[in-house]
């Protein structure tokens, strides 16, 4: 009985320490548990067949040890007991994240997932030390399926919990009938968007302008809570969605005025399943304002467009070229930045911007259209303007040591994004390096949008540096395609194996890009 105890309890403990690392994976994928499931099948294979092999050393240790009745016996035990302790001691050593780019965050949540788990453990463990059969072996051969298990159990806890801040929030923020609140979704260019605007908009008001992509129902909730004073005169809620529905959660808490869809496209297609749900899950943005709202669209010629010509309220239309509200003409794009005459009905005014691309000059034209209607003079805007400094990760510019100039788009690629990435790399001067690990969750497009963004890069640079074999096998046969000079295209696994061998070409002059950065759970 002792040693059957003994041997379950020291199963729980390889997979209480197991679990920490599939809890990090697990938050990583939103808790989801659909999408974790997707990324055991995907990149976490290795880690199962540690645990399936730590199961089968569990099941000899085990049965040996309780069925010795000899010093041979025994000795066996003990050696494959000191195998087992071995394994856990390696798991963590083998599978940590070394410089994770995001390390697991010790929310309630996750506590409230730890207890629960160590508690079944210990439940499980104890009731099999009476079973004279290593039954143990399978709740170590399943270690990456116990995060799911208390996160199932948790599920009610979480729901109430949620439900309590986000009506909390909801009551904070429809108390403050003075503060003008804004809604901002697309498939990219929320965050450069929410950032642009804020930056203008304070040129007049106090404006709440959530931190880095804090897009969620609970992300917002935060804010809200927290953040939120009585100076505040604006409130921009970026929201993010994955799914139908998603969009119309976060206008029942926000409730806004005004509203700006920046784009549509292929991101999250994997949840969304067609470009279709995409469109109507941003439009529940519009639908959810009310009677006297505002809203803004760009004009790409199809999902955009067809927002605006069907949408009721107040509203606008933004374009670079052809049919708009109001426009931008004289454009001048550099490595230092664009400048651009804002026209708008029988009045213009010109504007200066730090950040880079074309595609930047549209999206301040958005928020040019709402600072307008808030009462802002063209004076205003521009100082708004010229003021806007680059977000962090998304065409970032940094004059990096030895007179190589790096422009930081790290954060979540899209093909859109990628496509502009290319166009701002091919105005700058000097030789031009990509680092790339491709783009994810584009669900059955992400071949051929990989296969896309080969060529866009074959068009703008000098050297590519494609990180992970897998992913960007499509980029690398674009490249080709493209006869692009396919010795110059070097393919790694880590981004440190790339930074290490690009240092050695290395020039003054050189332009480097980061084109996305991939999280941790993505790593091949």
């Amino acid at each position: 009985m002792i040693v059957s105890l003994c041997t379950s309890l020291a199963a729980a403990v390889f997979c209480y320490i197991a679990l920490f690392n599939f809890c990090h994976m697990f938050q990583l994928e939103s808790y989801k548990p659909r999408e974790y499931t997707k990324w055991l099948g995907e990149f976490g294979v290795s880690r199962v067949i540690y645990t399936v092999g730590m199961a089968v050393i569990y099941i000899v240790m085990s049965t040996l040890l309780v069925t010795a009745h000899s010093a041979v016996g025994y000795i066996a035990g003990g050696v494959f007991a000191a195998i087992f302790a071995g394994g856990c001691v390696m798991f963590p050593a083998k599978f940590h994240v070394r410089n994770a780019k995001v390390p697991l965050k010790y929310t309630w949540r996750v506590k409230r997932m730890l207890i629960t788990a160590a508690i079944l453990l210990a439940g499980l463990a104890v009731l099999c030390a009476f079973c004279s059969a290593p039954i143990m072996g399978i709740a170590v051969a399943a270690a990456s399926v116990w995060i799911l298990l208390a996160n199932a159990v948790n599920a009610p806890i979480e729901s109430m919990v949620k439900r309590r801040y986000f009506n909390d929030a909801k009551r904070r923020l429809a108390a403050r009938k003075d503060i003008i609140k804004i809604g901002i979704t697309g498939s990219y260019g929320k965050t450069s968007t929410k950032f642009i605007l804020g930056t203008i908009l304070s040129e007049k008001y106090n404006v709440l302008v959530p931190p880095s992509s804090f897009n969620t129902p609970m992300g917002l909730t935060r804010v809200i809570r927290e953040s939120m004073t009585d100076a505040h005169e604006v409130f921009i809620a970026e929201m993010g969605a994955k799914n139908v529905g998603d969009i119309a959660e976060l206008v029942d808490l926000v409730h806004p005025t005004y509203g700006i869809v920046t784009s549509v496209g292929p991101q999250h297609l994997e949840s969304f399943k067609s470009i279709e749900n995409v469109a109507a899950t941003k439009y529940e943005l519009i639908e959810g304002l009310p009677a006297d709202g505002h809203a803004y669209f760009p004009n790409d010629g199809a999902y955009t467009k067809e927002m605006y010509d069907k949408t009721a309220c107040a509203k606008q239309l933004y374009t670079l070229e052809g049919e708009g509200d109001i426009r931008a003409e004289e454009i001048t794009v550099s490595e230092n930045g664009s400048t651009f005459k804002v026209v708008y009905g029988d009045k213009s005014f010109y504007a200066t911007t730090q950040l880079l691309g074309k595609h930047n000059v549209l999206n301040i034209l958005g928020c040019t259209a709402i600072a307008l209607d808030l009462g802002l003079s063209e004076e205003q805007v521009a100082a708004g303007i010229a003021k806007i400094q680059p977000v962090e990760h998304r065409l970032q510019l940094i004059r990096g040591a030895g007179g190589v100039t790096v422009i930081d788009d790290a954060f979540n690629s899209n093909p859109a994004g990628a496509k502009a990435a290319m166009e701002v790399l091919a105005a700058f001067s000097g030789r031009k390096f990509v680092v790339t690990p491709g783009m994810i969750e584009l669900g059955e497009k992400e071949v051929e949008e990989n296969g896309i963004f080969g060529e866009h890069i074959a068009r703008a640079a000098d050297y590519v540096y494609l990180i992970g074999p897998r992913h960007t096998r499509p980029i690398w046969e674009g490249l080709a395609r493209s006869g692009f000079d396919m010795s110059k295209v070097f393919v790694v696994k880590t981004l440190a194996e790339a930074s290490a061998q690009m240092g050695v070409l290395l020039r003054p002059g050189d332009v480097v890009i980061f084109e996305n950065d991939l999280p941790d759970n993505y790593n091949e």
